[in-house]
């Protein structure tokens, strides 16, 4: 986000808040998803701002048709999986003391870190949610790569509870829905006559993310999660895509282990910016 924008909501957001009722503050930390440098550097100012971190939505991104198809992030990944996986990952791992300072002095389950899918996760990808034979270069197809990128938060997620449970972190992703968002910029007019009737209100996506950083629903219990709109815990006994749910599955239970290769792949990458 530019610093402009960022400014104009922050003030919205003060605007529309009583006074009376609110002594929080709001700071703006700007970096760029498709340069590990600016993510290392941010979360360094961070962690020099903060000694403990709440709870970390992974929401930032961008849509499909504003990206050029081949497009690469500053380190040469592709964008949608650089933008979307590589960095959040790098920003989560390297805030783990803050998030560790969080749990020491919170309630049990209310740290949280917070990965940002799609209904296009399942909607829009190939068998078993990725082919990591195309993870590096991508494929043409602009929302075909956009929607392996979801997938990818989704495993992330997963993994993310399986590795950091134990500390005590809460990992969900979550699904916001389909909102009349910046998500769709690009896209060109004759196609959204026909998508602009499902979309829906920008504010029922928020409550999809404030419930899966809020909830008391969510808990070390169900520690990786699938949120649903509008703030719904979906079981993956419910979710129609059997070839993803196998994927997310570990292969000591049967599964593809996915997660855990994704993560894997995707903290290699991101190896030289973690120290």
């Amino acid at each position: 986000m530019h610093a402009e924008k960022a400014e104009a909501a922050m003030q919205t957001i003060i605007e529309s808040s009583e006074p009376s009722t609110s002594s929080g503050e709001i700071k703006f930390l700007q970096f760029d998803l498709s340069d590990l440098e600016s993510v290392k550097a941010a979360a360094a100012t961070f962690a020099q701002q903060e000694s403990k971190l709440d709870i970390l939505w992974n929401n930032a991104g961008t849509g499909a048709n504003l990206v050029r198809v081949g497009a690469k992030t500053k380190q040469g990944f592709e964008a949608m999986i650089g933008m979307h996986c590589i960095a959040p990952l790098l920003f989560s791992e390297l805030l783990l003391p803050q998030l560790r300072a969080a749990v020491a002095s919170g309630t049990p389950g209310s740290t949280r870190v917070i990965w940002t899918s799609s209904f296009l996760s399942e909607g829009g990808t190939p068998a078993n949610g990725l082919e990591f034979e195309h993870l590096e270069n991508g494929m043409t197809d602009r929302t075909r790569n956009y929607a392996v990128s979801k997938t990818g938060n989704w495993f992330l997620g997963r993994e993310y509870a399986e590795r950091h449970g134990s500390e005590g972190i809460v990992s969900v992703a979550q699904s916001p829905g389909n909102l009349r968002s910046g998500a769709y910029d690009g896209t060109p007019s004759y196609l959204m006559l026909f998508v602009k009737p499902v979309l829906q209100e920008v504010k029922l996506g928020a409550y999809t993310g404030l419930f899966a950083g809020l909830s008391p629903e969510i808990s070390l219990e169900n520690n990786g999660a699938y949120v649903i709109p509008w703030g719904r815990i979906r079981p993956d006994e419910d979710c129609p895509r059997k070839d993803i749910i196998n994927a997310l599955t570990a292969e000591e239970k049967g599964g593809l282990g996915y997660c855990k290769k994704f993560w894997d792949w995707c903290e290699e990458r991101s190896k030289p910016f973690c120290q």
